[in-house]
């Protein structure tokens, strides 16, 4: 009897392991991933996401609109981060001209480092065109085929095509936007059409591109009619945007270290030579959750460490921040722990005055120092309504300006 006994505990024991392995399995790799895997990174890992193409014309037409981009590339950004989930987003840029200007197309390709998106647009000038059409169609094969959009079925692809001309429709080698829109709709991007001014010609080309592109048509001034209102905290955020930036600390190998210092140069050019207010956008952004990617880039050292995601004791020294590598291991983690602490109460006072500038912003529009048909405006309405479908949900009656 007594032998049944154990034999039924045995059976009963081991009938409840094999139950529950799967819950067991299940939680040790919440808790404590294999080694061979690379960590889950909590700023992107299930978040919905958003890529984002502006086919730029930059044509010497185009100079007013140009310098609204430069202005507004951080509102942008900051109106699409407003999301529910708040979304990982990609920015990406196709500029245009036609054949036989400086270049036809130039391109920066989707990336979650908009800093780097910007110090290149920093650079942009208008010039060129004067024959009418330009390479449109050039532009968008470039823009749907050259560009590395996310596989990723359910996220938000969208593209902009902004310009003040239509399409050189003559090259006989040239590959039509109806070819390229097609490609489009099988990948899944949107494509939206903005007319700067009222050329008759445009306009009907750029109806038709909206159309075959399943997306919106809108129409604006030629320099863009976007809302520029300069506030009393746009000062102190780029202040503070500045101090935030240098709590940065980067690790890696050499050639991780090569790009760091690229984004990092890329952020030096913004704080030297972009405006206060586009500065004061960014830091908005950055304090953002979308935003925390851009400011942190990859190999962000206090981030890692103060996360707990990495151990300081396990990084070779010689891939530490240099200043760091003659520092006792005990001196290496005061410095990460005071400099977290320096940037969370940066980020606590960038978040309040980001606050205040946005009610600021508001009551002023609502006065009415700002167009509600702007170009702001107009594409949060569109993005709002397109984002929707895959699942990001925009409640505020107004884009971030």
């Amino acid at each position: 009897m007594k032998s049944k006994l154990i034999a039924l505990s045995l059976f009963i024991v081991t009938t409840a392991a094999v139950v529950m392995y799967p819950g067991y399995q299940s939680i040790g790799a919440l808790t404590a991933p294999p080694v061979s895997l690379p960590p889950v990174d909590p700023l992107t890992s299930t978040r919905p996401r958003i890529d984002v193409v502006f086919v730029l014309d930059t044509t010497g037409s185009m100079g007013g609109l140009i310098q609204t981009a430069k202005e507004k590339i951080w509102s942008i950004a900051t109106t699409m981060a407003s999301g529910q989930p708040a979304p990982v987003i990609r920015m990406g840029l196709v500029a245009y001209r036609d054949r036989g200007d400086a270049y036809v197309t130039r391109v920066v390709d989707l990336s979650d480092d908009l800093d780097s998106l910007y110090a290149t647009l920093m650079d942009f000038q208008a010039a060129g065109g004067g024959d009418g059409p330009e390479s449109v169609n050039q532009a968008l094969h470039v823009a749907v085929q050259g560009v590395s959009w996310s596989q990723d079925p359910h996220a938000y692809k969208v593209l902009f095509l902004v310009g003040d001309a239509p399409p050189h429709m003559d090259y006989p080698d040239d590959i039509k936007y109806t070819e390229s829109l097609a490609a489009a709709r099988d990948k899944g991007i949107v494509v939206n059409a903005i007319q700067c001014g009222a050329d008759g010609k445009t306009t009907g080309e750029w109806r038709q591109i909206a159309r075959l592109g399943q997306g919106d048509y809108f129409q604006v001034e030629q320099a863009g009619g976007a809302v520029a209102i300069t506030t009393p905290f746009d000062e102190k955020l780029a202040i503070l945007s500045e101090k935030l930036d240098d709590t940065r600390m980067y690790y890696g190998s050499a050639e991780e270290k090569i790009q760091q210092q690229h984004k990092l140069a890329a952020a030096g050019k913004l704080h030297s030579a972009s405006s206060v207010e586009s500065r004061a956008r960014r830091a908005a952004f950055n304090v953002s959750r979308s935003g925390a990617v851009n400011f942190l880039g990859e190999g962000e050292l206090v981030d890692d460490v103060a996360s707990g995601r990495v151990e300081l004791s396990r990084i070779d020294r010689d891939k530490l921040p240099e200043p760091m590598q003659a520092m006792a291991p005990a001196a290496q983690q005061v410095l990460i722990t005071e400099t977290a602490e320096r940037r969370r109460e940066l980020t606590r006072q960038i978040r309040e005055l980001a606050d205040q500038r946005a009610d600021y912003l508001r009551k002023k529009v609502e006065e009415g120092d700002g167009e509600r048909d702007s170009l702001d405006d107009r594409i949060y309405n569109v993005v709002r309504a397109q984002a929707g479908k895959a699942g990001l949900r925009y409640e505020a009656d107004a884009p971030a300006y």
